[in-house]
């Protein structure tokens, strides 16, 4: 009757391999389960940068304002009939303080 025992429960062990640990078994399910859901938030980061990048193309093909914002902040441009003034503050000052 052991024996009997012996070999069901080793016959139940070999039909539950495949399912737990096999291919297509439920920790290769979870493991892609897993992966599938990191791959959703990186989609999702992206759609938003997506969303601002489109909106940012929009606004440069729609006026000249964001073309000028543009120039201003990253070139240091200036329209022909403005006057520029820079002020120095002295804290920043990389020149040597005055005795």
């Amino acid at each position: 009757m052991k024996v009997l025992t012996l070999a069901l429960a080793a016959l139940i062990a070999l039909l539950q391999y495949p399912m737990w640990l096999g291919k297509g078994g439920w920790l290769r399910v979870w493991d892609t389960d897993r992966q599938l859901q990191a791959q959703h938030e990186t989609n999702r980061k992206l759609q938003v940068r997506n969303g601002a990048l489109d909106a940012e193309v929009r606004d440069l093909k729609q006026g000249l304002g964001a073309v000028e914002e543009r120039a201003r902040s990253e070139l240091g441009m200036i329209r022909q009939d403005e006057m520029f003034f820079q002020v120095m503050d002295e804290r920043h000052s990389t020149a040597p303080p005055a005795k």
